[in-house]
């Protein structure tokens, strides 16, 4: 069987021939203009990333990386059923919904005592106990908490037969991006994020594709991230990201795309929409990144080192931000242990 295309090139593919989500010329100009005015912001680096996830260990120890995986390992299907249905978790004082309920959660854990960034504890814990670190601060637990589970314990005990941590796991694949996706898609079932469009295999890798930029903003935060081949990497294709490219209008749905999305449509993995929604999405970003390198060639006469993954790092909390100012757009649901 052919390995499926990698996410730059399903995007591509995908884009070219979608029915119902279309790349906008106009939009993809606009978010470059948006991005030009803020490349010398901390928002649009690495460390950005730190900022905008203050909840993350401090990057200095090898546990800021185990911690990472952990998160990464679990970062899928956060949206509630209702509004009135938030799963919330608060910890020192701020009460967090949606991803954060997440980091905040193995925070509290770590905090705890709860050594749930050792991979010899997660990969033997039970689903009770992964349901305690989880735990809500109301009625509404956190989603797919037997699918968190069974991801996590297969995640710690592929670390466990490699090493015992995430950077010996990680660190047969050198300090190369791609060849890092490749490594954990290869060795980690749960992250093979691929589906069949139009009768070619297809990858977006989203979580994969963030644990190594999440990897990176660690190691660059440390002076250590001179990873290369990051520009290889795409956006990270979620449900947050493709509403905020619609509201900026680097996307757009068909009538009859809206329509289903706000009847409350759920879609399900590897409907040809939500493909379409993904690899769109890919794509878009993979066009606003050029555009943006061209913008500061021709204005500044420089070199523009911003990547994708960072874009992505800007248009996700951009997207928590402005919710109310998008709310008349409908974020597509889909639930899966990919995204």
């Amino acid at each position: 069987m052919q390995p499926p295309l990698f996410p730059r090139e399903s995007g591509q593919f995908i884009a070219e021939r979608s029915r119902d989500v279309f790349v906008e010329e106009e939009g993809v100009q606009k978010v470059a203009e948006m991005l030009y005015n803020l490349r010398h912001s901390e928002d649009l680096t690495a460390g950005g990333w730190r900022k905008a996830n203050p909840l993350a260990p401090a990057p200095t120890s090898d546990q800021a990386l185990n911690w990472v995986f952990v998160v990464d390992t679990m970062n899928f299907s956060f949206w509630p059923e209702g509004e009135s249905q938030q799963c919330e978790v608060t910890y020192e004082g701020t009460t967090y919904t949606g991803y954060m309920t997440l980091c905040a959660a193995i925070t509290r854990a770590m905090k705890e005592g709860l050594p749930i960034t050792d991979p010899k504890y997660f990969s033997q814990m039970s689903v009770e106990e992964l349901g305690h670190v989880l735990r809500s601060d109301n009625e509404t637990p956190v989603p797919m908490l037997q699918e968190r589970h069974q991801v996590l314990t297969e995640g710690g005990r592929v670390l466990q037969d490699h090493g015992g941590s995430f950077r010996s796991f990680i660190s047969p694949a050198g300090n190369d991006a791609r060849k890092m996706v490749e490594r954990i898609v290869e060795k980690i079932p749960s992250y093979r994020d691929a589906a069949q469009y139009e009768g070619k295999s297809i990858s977006f890798y989203k979580r994969a594709q963030i644990l190594v930029a999440d990897f990176w903003g660690v190691m660059e935060a440390r002076g250590e991230g001179d990873i290369i081949d990051m520009d290889w990497l795409t956006m990270f294709a979620d449900y947050r990201v493709p509403q905020a490219l619609v509201y900026l209008g680097a996307l757009r749905y068909s009538d009859a795309l809206m329509q289903a999305l706000n009847n409350g449509e759920l879609l399900r993995s590897g409907d040809r929409r939500e493909v379409e929604i993904r690899g769109c999405s890919i794509w878009s970003v993979e066009l606003i990144r050029d555009r943006l390198r061209k913008l500061v060639h021709e204005r500044d006469g420089q070199t523009c080192n911003i990547n994708s993954a960072v874009i992505d790092f800007y248009l996700w909390p951009y997207a928590k931000q402005h919710h109310k100012e998008m709310a008349h757009i409908p974020i597509h649901h889909t639930r899966c242990i990919y995204y």
